[in-house]
């Protein structure tokens, strides 16, 4: 079953003017992108006001295809588009970005832990590309995820090394310093306890093994101490599908740093695919209140 999230859900600034793009013009449409997010589960996208950070359109939702191919993804997502633009949101001429699950390099995905090997015979960008007819950038989804929370969420304004883990089917990271993306660092396949970390402490890994939340958060405490052993952040940042349910763990965990939960919850990978693939094609929207860019060193 499709899940909708109305217009205006997990938005990090507060209330404003929504800037729906109807048949008769493009209202402010200078300023919205089109985010894609696949994941192994579900495949979601939404239009979002590019200076704030907010979901102008519903969320939808449809569960990732099985086998999880190129073609078929691409199906999915055009499916998706679709209705948002049935809904009165005209996407034509939008960018449009997608976080994927796995290491992203030139429009190819490298690496495929979580979605069909496929897609490491075939150049992603050009198979969503000539399915949506319109550019397309494809992005790591935890980078994703990442740039929305430095750009409008919990990092905003924050140098030094900001670590965001992103868990869910697997486990993302997104990894910046001084506001600038290290990519790819796929943090979640880190050797932990003789296996790949994300196989023991993601939220899949949990409801597999069966894990109540404090057993799980015991194991995931001890996975981060590793990870703040390696980089030291001056903040960390939890999202992901597990961010939704931190009253159930947070209090298990005990972090070297300041922790704190993505503000865009679940929708922060949406939001960052369609902020990477609007400045990629040169657009930068300008700033707003709530949603200061971080100005890095150099």
């Amino acid at each position: 079953m499709d899940e909708t999230v109305r217009p205006g859900a997990f938005e990090p600034v507060a209330p404003h003017d929504e800037h729906p793009v109807g048949s008769n013009g493009a209202a402010h449409a200078e300023q919205l992108g089109v985010g894609i997010d696949v994941g192994g589960t579900g495949v979601k996208a939404a239009v979002v006001d590019l200076a704030t950070g907010s979901l102008v359109s519903a969320r939808i939702r449809e569960k990732t295809p099985s086998p999880s191919t190129p073609e078929a993804v691409a199906a999915a997502i055009a499916h998706i588009i679709e209705k948002i633009e049935a809904s009165g949101h005209v996407t034509r001429g939008l960018p449009a970005g997608a976080g994927l699950p796995g290491v992203a390099k030139d429009g190819w995905l490298r690496t495929a832990a979580n979605i069909d090997h496929s897609w490491l015979e075939t150049r992603a960008e050009d198979v969503l590309e000539h399915e949506l007819g319109r550019p397309v950038l494809i992005i790591n989804d935890a980078d994703a995820a990442g740039l929305a929370e430095m750009r409008y969420g919990a990092g905003v304004g924050q140098r030094g090394v900001v670590l965001m883990l992103t868990i869910g089917t697997g486990i993302g990271s997104a990894l910046f310093v001084d506001g600038r993306l290290v990519p790819n660092t796929e943090l979640g396949h880190l050797e932990f306890r003789r296996r790949d970390a994300e196989t023991l402490v993601s939220g899949a890994a949990r409801e597999r093994r069966k894990l109540g939340w404090k057993a799980w958060a015991k194991e995931f405490d001890a996975y981060l101490d590793r990870v703040y052993r390696y980089f030291s952040p001056d903040l960390m940042i939890l999202g992901g599908g597990v961010s939704k349910e931190t009253g159930r763990y947070l209090s298990y965990l005990t972090p070297r740093g300041p922790l704190e939960v993505a503000r865009l919850l679940n929708s922060a990978g949406i939001v960052g695919a369609a902020l990477a693939a609007a400045e990629a094609h040169g657009y930068m929207p300008p700033e707003s209140a709530g949603a200061r860019e971080i100005v890095a060193a150099g």
